[in-house]
């Protein structure tokens, strides 16, 4: 059954604040410039994202997916943590007609299971897992060419995927967060979801 929605007294239709839960299948780290990200049995964060992946730090050079900033002008990180679902990655595969996509290959440091539509989780939605970590969600991630080349890496005879990858996993490449309590993510564990209350701007 749907969610109920509130209509305010500006007409406004508001989706009060949602809570679930869902468990964590895998975590990885992705060092140095490559894309893919290796398996690990534990993630630790700080705050300023996870010591040694590439995209660790408070700040990032602008690129092409911010074209209202100059390339490479440091701006604030909020894709410190890329979180991508089990469930998503097998539509993605479906799509591209292929038997799997691993969430390393894209360098997800963590793949989650049981979160229905979880990349269209809205900006300022936030995980809290076991150890007191919370993560916070900052919005979709684009796929990309880089992505399918990756993907098309791991398998062989399956030529063309790079240029395919894009449309495939479009809304299904998952999220981007930031890390809002340091501590550690564990496969196999459990964490509890909690959406933020939700409207539409009608200005």
């Amino acid at each position: 059954m749907p969610d109920p929605l509130i209509n305010t007294t500006s007409d406004i239709a508001v989706r009060p604040v949602l809570k679930r839960a869902g468990r964590v299948v895998m975590v990885a780290a992705a060092g140095g410039d490559a894309i893919g990200a290796e398996r690990l049995a534990e993630l630790v964060l700080t705050h300023e994202g996870i010591p040694g992946d590439r995209h660790a730090g408070f700040l990032r050079p602008a690129d092409v997916r911010v074209p209202w900033f100059e390339r490479n002008a440091p701006i604030h990180n909020e894709r410190q943590v890329s979180i991508v679902s089990m469930e998503e990655l097998a539509v993605i595969a479906g799509n591209l007609g292929v038997e799997r996509v691993e969430p390393e290959w894209l360098g997800a440091n963590l793949a989650v299971g049981g979160v229905p539509d979880f990349s269209f989780l809205p900006r300022g939605s936030r995980l809290f897992f076991p150890s007191g970590a919370v993560l916070a969600v900052m919005g979709q991630n684009d796929p990309c060419r880089i992505a399918g080349s990756e993907v098309e890496r791991h398998l062989i005879g399956q030529e063309g995927l790079a240029l395919r990858f894009a449309a495939a996993a479009k809304r299904l490449r998952g999220v981007v967060a930031t890390v809002d309590r340091p501590g550690s993510i564990r496969s196999g564990e459990t964490f509890k979801l909690r959406v933020p209350e939700q409207w539409i701007w009608q200005g």
